[in-house]
């Protein structure tokens, strides 16, 4: 399929219509029941029966309207299906992002769904569940909180700002000595703290809304940030690789910030590292 067509009427789609009222009462019913856990690559890379719930649920209720898009979700993928970004119009989706806050009842979940056509995303939208909050944007149509205008923080100093990252779910010694490098490069600049949602999606909104100067980590994967960066930037903000270069998707390394003047501070305190990226090939078996 072209990348116009069908593709173009999705972008033009009002950006919520996407996550639907029962999308929304499949994970606010879940965190008042019990939530049967499983694992995926590691003890603590959580998947629940709710995740694999709500992105059928949203995969269903798209392709009733764009039969023909592509999709890459978590779920999917963890099942086997491929993690390829084509130029072909595609939708990313996290249907809980933030899976071990939801076990722990950690008050911050989030649906993600970003909208893709030429590896570009046009359309994003992230669902904070707990704080009913609707993040939106469009390439070129700025970007909205319940309907109401984002804009990132006016703060220039990187010493008056708040950093936002995650730790991931990997354990390994080298990776953690990196993760807490650059933690402590960032904390002895200093900054006026560092904070954690738990999940990329509502990290990339809180520096879309001026809450937070800016959000790094690696690690994550497509389907967290998405969504997310495309609300940064229709805020105001910049997203870029954590080594300073552009922005890679498919990467599994984010640096988004306020202006590029704290995103280049944070660049020279980050000690990057180069996760598997998501559309490697699988690795053959022995």
């Amino acid at each position: 399929m072209e990348a116009g067509g069908r593709g173009t009427a999705a972008a033009e789609e009002e950006p919520g219509s996407t996550i639907k009222a029962d999308h929304k009462q499949v994970v606010r019913e879940a965190l008042s029941d019990d939530r049967k856990v499983m694992t995926k690559s590691s003890a603590v890379d959580l998947v629940t029966q709710t995740d694999q719930k709500v992105e059928k649920l949203i995969i269903q209720s798209v392709k009733e309207k764009f039969p023909q898009h592509r999709f890459i979700g978590e779920e999917s993928v963890a099942a086997g299906e491929p993690s390829i970004l084509t130029d072909d119009p595609t939708w990313i989706i996290d249907p809980i992002d933030g899976t071990t806050n939801f076990v722990h009842a950690f008050p911050f979940v989030a649906i993600s769904i970003g909208f893709t056509i030429n590896k570009r995303v046009e359309v994003g939208v992230v669902y904070s569940c707990l704080e009913d909050k609707m993040f939106t944007a469009r390439r070129g149509g700025g970007a909205f909180c319940n309907g109401e205008p984002l804009q990132v923080s006016d703060q220039t100093d990187v010493h008056r700002s708040i950093i936002a990252t995650e730790f991931g779910s990997n354990r390994d010694p080298e990776v953690v000595d990196k993760i807490f490098s650059s933690l402590r490069n960032i904390l002895s600049l200093p900054v006026h703290g560092v904070r954690g949602a738990g999940t990329a999606a509502v990290n990339l909104s809180l520096v879309a809304s001026g809450c937070v100067e800016a959000y790094y980590e690696m690690g994550m994967h497509v389907w967290d940030i998405a969504a997310g960066s495309l609300l940064v930037l229709e805020a105001g903000g910049i997203v870029m690789d954590v080594d300073g270069g552009d922005a890679d998707l498919m990467s599994r390394r984010i640096l988004a910030a306020n202006n590029r003047s704290v995103a280049l501070r944070l660049v020279e305190q980050i000690a990057p590292y180069r996760p598997d990226r998501d559309d490697a090939p699988p690795a053959a078996c022995d």
